[in-house]
């Protein structure tokens, strides 16, 4: 099941891709629609806080204190 969702995915990522290139060169309305969509998910991915393992605080430890 796990796979069937990463396949779809995947398929409308490198569609959403292919739209962005498509309407670039001056596609169709319904291409730049969609490139547009792409480009817009993308950057809320790219804008949304960062959680998991690495979302403490970090400390460094200095290794000239021996």
């Amino acid at each position: 099941m796990l796979l069937i969702i990463l396949s779809v995915v995947l398929v409308l990522v490198a569609g959403g891709c292919a739209c962005v290139v498509w309407a670039a060169r001056g596609g169709p309305a319904w291409a730049r629609g969609i490139a547009t969509a792409t480009l817009a998910a993308g950057e809320l991915v790219r804008a949304r806080p960062r959680g998991g393992r690495n979302s403490g605080p970090t400390t460094t430890s200095d290794a000239s204190d021996g």
